[in-house]
């Protein structure tokens, strides 16, 4: 897996104080993405180990909510057996952290990944610049859901992250 940045104290990606990990990778080339330079999956640098380390030290910090994933997209094919070994870690050294995933595909694609029941909030689908919209939160349009995975895992539908 390869990455392009690391961001620390954001407010912007999710619930808190957060990382947020920007992977490397995309296939969905939504127009006017506000990341195109994600999107070559060649792109970047590897995510090697000083990339974790420096990823976890934050991941320990009590200020810090957790960590989102990012991109391009981490559930590009090319991520996605990466991006799951990441996340059962985080989940086993953090288990106090949320973890929130941002991908462009749908939820009912993605559900029974076998991590994603590691993960606090998907927030799924393309962006698509017709339904922009810069009042949403976590998300920029109308189309794209921000899911809390737990209970709609249990439910077997789609259970809406509340602010």
């Amino acid at each position: 897996m390869r990455y392009h940045n690391i961001t620390k104290d954001d407010m912007l990606n999710g619930d808190g104080l957060r990382v947020v990990l920007w992977v490397a990778g995309c296939n969905h080339n939504c127009k006017d993405c506000h990341n195109p330079v994600t999107w070559d999956i060649r792109g970047g640098i590897p995510f090697d180990q000083a990339a974790k380390d420096e990823l976890f030290a934050e991941l320990e910090k009590p200020h810090v909510s957790g960590v989102t994933l990012s991109g391009g997209d981490p559930l590009h094919p090319d991520n996605r057996e990466d991006i799951g070994a990441l996340i059962d870690e985080i989940s086993q050294k953090f288990p106090y952290k949320t973890i929130w995933l941002y991908t462009g595909y749908q939820w009912e694609a993605i559900r029974d990944l076998p991590y994603i029941k590691k993960v606090d909030v998907v927030v799924d689908g393309e962006f698509v610049a017709a339904l922009k919209n810069t009042q949403l939160h976590w998300r920029g349009s109308s189309n794209q859901r921000v899911i809390d995975v737990q209970p709609s895992l249990l439910r077997g539908d789609v259970v809406l992250h509340c602010k």
